[in-house]
């Protein structure tokens, strides 16, 4: 199944723009589309195209790579061992799963330069980082991120309306409690399903949920067995599996001794960036001092984690089970799970920052004669401001945290956001906003 992904329109520039000087390289996790989303691309934009699937393809494709000192007998191989005819200017060679095959990565400096044709790379990030010890990275290669189907693509997946949804923002009226949960519904089913796309095909097929936890199952364990493969002692996956737990904790950041027990400091940081490093988790960083770029005030020692996919969050949440039922989803579509799920819109938020491109970050910081403490959940540069956003589950009643940074840090605040399950609203400066236009706010 073929789902419109906005990726696309970035090749598109990519082939007009710059592909007789680069190769482009779609990196992500595993499972995210990048696949299906570079045959699609060649099918539409060439006359003609080579697939190399590196994690599958006989001996005798990748012996042709013993010829890449000599570009012409290269591709006479390659369309002999292939029966695909390369026209110049017009095909493209596509080397999928590229890391498990280092020396193709290499040859790019070469093929590029000969100018016959166009290459286009998809690799795993987690298996990419660790296969190039020994190759020399090639400078003529463009990346492009590849994320799990953000919301407006899970929209235009499942058939609903989108623009509905930017309206709605830019009119910044209330809609009526009765258009509001509905909307609400449809975001929820997105949290549920999430946006890896063989899960959104698993529904559109007419699947019932405990089928598609099973399909999300799969995919969780195909990371596992990616994180064995850097850390055999299992405490990369450890790592991946605490963050639900941790987050329903509310702790002021991740603890890694909690997932893994006390270990050296610094192979302990080795693997969390071996984690981050994947792209399945999402980092946000505490910013010490928002008054001040965020990059520049980045607390490496301080920090949250987040799955790259909410639906995958669901997953994990319940992977005790040997299978999540369709009434733990029924209830979390009708919103009657009875646990405090605010960390679960929390992961759907971060998922839509990320997606966007921006880094994401926080800020926390004590209460006075108090060993509490106040906590903005993320915060995004707006030229030499910042805006602050505040998740809520449920009720918008409490939210002394985002109104004491709004004092505290006046002159710095561009805005300040409220998301939660209810209708378009103010209160004073504070910008009250259903969930569903997160998209809209963290543009």
């Amino acid at each position: 199944m073929i789902f419109k992904r906005k990726v696309y329109p970035r090749l598109l520039e990519w082939k007009q723009n710059y592909a007789d000087q680069y190769a482009v390289l779609l990196e992500g996790a595993r499972r995210v589309g990048k696949s299906t989303i570079a045959e699609h691309f060649a099918r539409n934009e060439y006359r003609s195209y080579i697939l190399i699937d590196f994690s599958k393809d006989a001996d005798n494709i990748l012996q042709c790579f013993n010829d890449i000192g000599n570009l012409d007998v290269f591709f006479l191989r390659l369309q002999a061992e292939t029966g695909i005819t390369l026209y110049k200017g017009e095909s493209l060679i596509i080397f999928d799963e590229v890391q498990l095959f280092p020396n193709a990565r290499q040859a790019i400096k070469h093929l590029v330069k000969d100018g016959r044709y166009h290459y286009l790379e998809t690799g795993s990030l987690i298996s990419i980082r660790k296969n190039v010890k020994d190759i020399l990275i090639p400078s003529e290669e463009m990346k492009i991120q590849v994320y799990p189907m953000d919301y407006e693509e899970f929209c235009d997946a499942v058939g609903y309306e989108y623009s509905l949804l930017e309206k709605i923002y830019e009119t910044n009226r209330p809609i009526g409690q009765a258009t509001n949960r509905k909307l609400m519904r449809d975001l929820r089913l997105y949290m549920a399903v999430g946006g890896m796309p063989q899960a959104v095909e698993s529904y559109l097929a007419g699947n019932n949920f405990s089928d598609i936890d099973q399909v999300k199952r799969q995919i969780i364990q195909l990371y596992e067995d990616d994180f064995r493969k850097i850390d055999p002692s299992g405490r990369i996956s450890s790592m991946y599996h605490a963050i639900p737990a941790q987050l329903a904790k509310d702790a002021r950041k991740y603890r890694i001794n909690s997932a893994i027990g006390k270990r050296g400091n610094t192979r302990a940081e080795e693997l969390l960036y071996e984690l981050i490093d994947s792209r399945t988790i999402i980092p946000c960083y505490n910013s010490t001092d928002p008054r001040v770029s965020l990059t520049d005030t980045k607390d490496f020692d301080s920090y949250k984690l987040y799955l790259s996919d909410t639906g995958l969050f669901v997953t994990a949440m319940f992977l005790d089970r040997p299978s999540v039922e369709n009434v733990l989803y029924s209830k979390l579509l009708s919103d009657k799970l009875p646990a405090n799920l605010g960390f679960l819109y929390e992961n759907l938020v971060a998922q839509m920052i990320n997606s966007s491109g921006r880094e994401l970050y926080y800020h926390t910081w004590e209460k006075p004669n108090s060993t509490h403490y106040y906590e903005v959940d993320f915060l995004i540069s707006k030229g030499s401001k910042v805006s602050a956003i505040e998740v809520k589950s449920s009720g918008i009643g409490k939210h002394e945290s985002i109104t004491e940074f709004t004092r505290k840090y006046s002159g710095n605040v561009d805005s300040t956001y409220l998301l939660s399950q209810k209708d378009v609203g103010e209160e004073g400066s504070l910008r009250k906003k259903p969930l569903y236009l997160a998209p809209f706010v963290v543009k």
